[in-house]
């Protein structure tokens, strides 16, 4: 763009000021769009996948107490009583 002297000292009139004023700002938006565009198709096209710190931690604490519950029932004598059944059946089967 080139400024449009018509003061004797030199200096850029108010209009080429308000013009170069109007042009920064036009630029300025332009990036700040391109950036924002940029960023919603990023999000739009690769979704996070995961979970979050915090979901990731209840989802530890309920695999850690569904193991102990599944410890205990293995633990119990009629479950170890059926397991051993159930295997002697399937060694003797052969």
């Amino acid at each position: 763009m080139s400024d449009v002297t018509i003061n004797v000292d030199r200096t850029v009139g108010p209009m080429a000021q308000a013009r170069r004023s109007a042009v920064e700002l036009y630029e300025r938006g332009s990036r700040a769009l391109c950036c924002l565009d940029a960023r919603l198709r990023t999000l739009t096209a690769e979704p996070e996948e995961g979970a979050a710190t915090a979901e990731y931690a209840v989802v530890l604490v309920a695999a850690t107490s569904f193991a102990a519950v599944l410890m205990a029932v293995l633990k119990s004598d009629g479950i170890k009583t059926l397991l051993t059944g159930l295997v002697k059946k399937a060694l003797n089967v052969g």
